[in-house]
């Protein structure tokens, strides 16, 4: 599906829904005339609104369980040899936190992702185990680095990551007003460490301006492979229960087979397509 289709897809699924239930098939009907294949995928989308069929009662459990956590206090508390100094940025289910060596043996500045405060759910704990497997697989200079892991005390996985130091790849070329050719240049870079993942058989299916920041020397770094997957021989091998309904994506980002429910495969991550849209467009 080429890009003007499927942004044709998208305007006719968006109007559709704006309208009540009753009138959206006829609204589609008028506008779709004698393209039915057209119809038929805006229909789709509708059949799997994001609110409704997305969120299983696994997500919506975790979701409760974050408002009444705790508030997360980082400072100061001891990771390992590491020792926390401050938040950094929270994700769906994992929060990253800034830390420093504290063990004398020598300096070293790294960033520490823990599962968030009131989300240790078999579903949470098992994606976070295979985020970390993902990133030891992973050995690309446009992908941030697996450093180090283990389990606290209290028997929290954690894993420690080279820290980047940088801001969104949208931000940064806004900032510095970047060229079409500086754009694409970074474009490149970025697609050589989805095409490093591919190469083996990792997904990521979260492509977006905050999971790619770029260093003050201008390099890129992909970052969360939280909602990533790893292709198998076995259709089934990488999916849990809790996955079969759920489908882990951020909307906006997501290729239109991740939208529909279909198969995922290294397509979804088709950064041609999710990403030049961005650098262009900004």
């Amino acid at each position: 599906m080429n890009p003007e289709r499927w942004q044709r897809i998208e305007e006719l699924f968006g109007a559709a829904a704006d309208r009540p239930p009753a009138e959206r098939e006829d609204y589609l009907t008028r506008a779709c005339g004698d393209d039915a294949e057209l119809r038929r995928e805006a229909l789709e989308l509708l059949a799997h609104d994001i609110a409704d069929s997305f969120l299983d009662n696994t997500i919506r459990k975790t979701a409760r369980a974050v408002a009444a956590a705790p508030p997360d206090e980082p400072a100061g508390q001891r990771i390992g040899p590491y020792r926390l100094t401050r938040l950094v940025g929270r994700g769906g289910m994992g929060a990253v936190y800034e830390a420093v060596r504290d063990d004398d043996e020598f300096q070293q500045r790294v960033a520490i992702k823990l599962i968030k405060r009131g989300m240790e759910s078999d579903f949470v704990r098992e994606r976070f185990l295979r985020e970390r497997q993902i990133m030891a697989s992973l050995d690309h200079p446009h992908i941030a680095r697996l450093l180090d892991g283990g389990t606290t005390a209290e028997g929290q996985p954690y894993f420690v990551m080279e820290f980047v130091a940088g801001e969104t790849i949208t931000a940064y070329c806004n900032r510095r007003r970047l060229s079409l050719d500086e754009k694409l240049k970074l474009f490149r870079d970025v697609c050589s460490a989805v095409q490093h993942a591919h190469c083996k058989l990792v997904i990521h299916r979260d492509l977006k301006p905050g999971n790619i920041l770029v260093t003050e020397d201008g390099a890129p770094k992909l970052l969360d492979f939280g909602i990533a997957k790893l292709l198998t021989t076995d259709p089934d091998g990488d999916v849990t229960a809790a996955e079969a309904t759920a489908r882990l994506m951020t909307p906006d980002y997501a290729g239109p087979e991740q939208l529909r429910g279909g198969a995922i495969t290294a397509a979804t991550n088709a950064p041609a397509f999710q990403i030049s849209n961005w650098l262009v467009g900004h």
